[in-house]
């Protein structure tokens, strides 16, 4: 069920590249202290799987199985059942009735709102469970520096770590991507499925800026403007009555006419 309340705005510990805790940073409560719905974010998990899904189990109906299309043996007279082509799905070897197929589309949709919702929930959730941290920088390209620094932080080795940076770094994924269990992506590209399946969340730099940059932007509403009492009246007055039009005056046939029927 979806928490009726927001969350409070919540603090995280901010670590430098030796390891050492180095003060906190506030999360902001646009992206962080959205209310948690669980069924918004299996909603967005199952569009994320499906759209990664691809088709490639294919069973040959009968139109595609080798054989021969002749009739086995005449309709009536033999006391047997009926049979047609030897690929008929009720004979073995034939084609599958209803079976996989290959051009199969599993592909789903979701509106922008409710995908924007889905990823704040996510994050939400990992927030008040305290697993995410800050990561001031790392200018190593070492995988050495990079799992010695983990083991100083408070997260857990083995589990799955997802790294959050602001912008691509080629020597930061160098240092990490041979360490198990360690996910790298950029702030742009958060989702739902990352976010969940991570045991812990490190935002580099200034990716939470940069993620509230990207998914924090807010609706701006136009207020409709209100028209003057005063103005209004004075609009009505300048408008001209509308003329009436006169009569149509029947025609000297038409006054025979009617004056004939009367008599």
């Amino acid at each position: 069920m979806a928490s009726l309340l927001p969350i409070s705005p919540m603090t995280i510990d901010v670590y430098t590249a030796t390891g050492s805790k180095n003060g906190t940073l506030d999360l902001p409560a646009a992206l962080f202290g959205a209310r948690i719905n669980h069924g918004l974010m299996h909603q967005a998990i199952v569009l994320q799987q499906s759209n990664r899904r691809v088709g490639t189990a294919h069973a040959k109906n009968r139109g595609e199985v080798a054989g021969s299309t002749r009739k086995l043996y005449a309709q009536k007279g033999t006391g047997r059942a009926r049979r047609g082509s030897i690929r008929s799905p009720l004979l073995r070897g034939g084609g599958k009735a209803f079976g996989p197929r290959s051009d199969s589309n599993f592909t789903k949709e979701m509106p922008k709102a409710m995908r924007r919702a889905a990823l704040f929930s996510t994050l939400s959730y990992k927030a008040k469970q305290g697993a995410i941290v800050g990561l001031e920088d790392f200018g190593g390209a070492k995988t050495k520096e990079m799992a010695g620094l983990l083991t100083k932080m408070p997260v857990d080795i083995g589990r799955r770590i997802l790294f959050v940076l602001p912008e691509k770094q080629e020597a930061f994924a160098r240092s990490a991507r041979n360490i198990p269990g360690v996910k790298i992506i950029t702030a742009s590209y958060l989702n739902p499925e990352d976010v969940l399946n991570s045991r812990h969340l490190i935002f580099v730099g200034n990716a939470v800026e940069k993620a509230e940059q990207v998914f924090g932007t807010k609706t701006v509403r136009v207020k409709a403007k209100v028209k003057d009492p005063e103005d209004v009246k004075e609009s009505k007055e300048k408008k001209a009555p509308r003329a009436k039009k006169p009569a149509a005056k029947k025609s000297a046939t038409a006054k025979k006419s009617s004056d004939s029927s009367a008599s």
